[in-house]
């Protein structure tokens, strides 16, 4: 089974994501291991130096700034059973402190039984409209916006932003991606509004 969360930058993804991963990564272990995995999307940034390249490092985390053809390829390598499974699947995973993606870097067995991926445009057309029929369920996360907007400053400022920087970046390039995603909300299998 494959779950998706999604939501706007700062919504909680992660925090949820690896709560549940790790709650259930014992009730769901068979005789034989298995549990939750925890495969994010942010795996699937583009490199900073592809970004400078491209001239979208000033809006490093749209859409168009990670390979989103990989992270579909990704899932399907995921849902595969039978014969098509194979006995590890290796995920990227974002690395904040370094702000670039580290390859292979999450192993997923194949005898797990639950695969948690969190995201922002996992309900997203073009060409992440593949992710939504991939995921058997896609919760999204809908905070109080004042919270949410307040969580992304203190993210960016504990990975090394002055906190100048952090706000402009939150209501600027953070905040258009946050508009983007939030007009996916409908497509989702459950909204989960927070208030505090």
């Amino acid at each position: 089974m494959l779950l998706g969360v999604v939501g706007a930058p700062g919504a909680g993804k992660s925090t949820l994501a690896e709560h549940l991963v790790t709650r259930l990564a014992t009730e769901l272990a068979g005789p034989t291991g298995g549990g939750a995995a925890l495969v994010g999307m942010d795996g699937f940034h583009l490199a900073q130096a592809t970004l400078e390249e491209w001239g979208r490092a000033d809006r490093k985390g749209a859409p168009d700034t990670f390979d989103a053809g990989g992270y579909v390829a990704l899932l399907r390598r995921l849902r595969a059973t039978g014969g098509d499974a194979e006995p590890v699947v290796h995920a990227p995973l974002f690395r904040r402190d370094l702000e670039e993606p580290v390859g292979s870097a999450v192993p997923v067995r194949a005898e797990v039984p639950l695969v948690v991926t969190e995201g922002n445009y996992l309900l997203l057309d073009g060409p992440w409209a593949p992710v939504r029929d991939l995921l058997d369920e896609v919760w999204f996360l809908a905070p109080a916006e004042e919270l949410r907007v307040e969580r992304l400053v203190a993210r960016h400022e504990r990975f090394g932003k002055a906190p100048e920087v952090a706000r402009a970046w939150s209501l600027g390039p953070d905040q258009a991606n946050a508009d983007v995603v939030a007009a996916t909300a409908h497509r989702a299998d459950l909204v989960v509004r927070l208030t505090g």
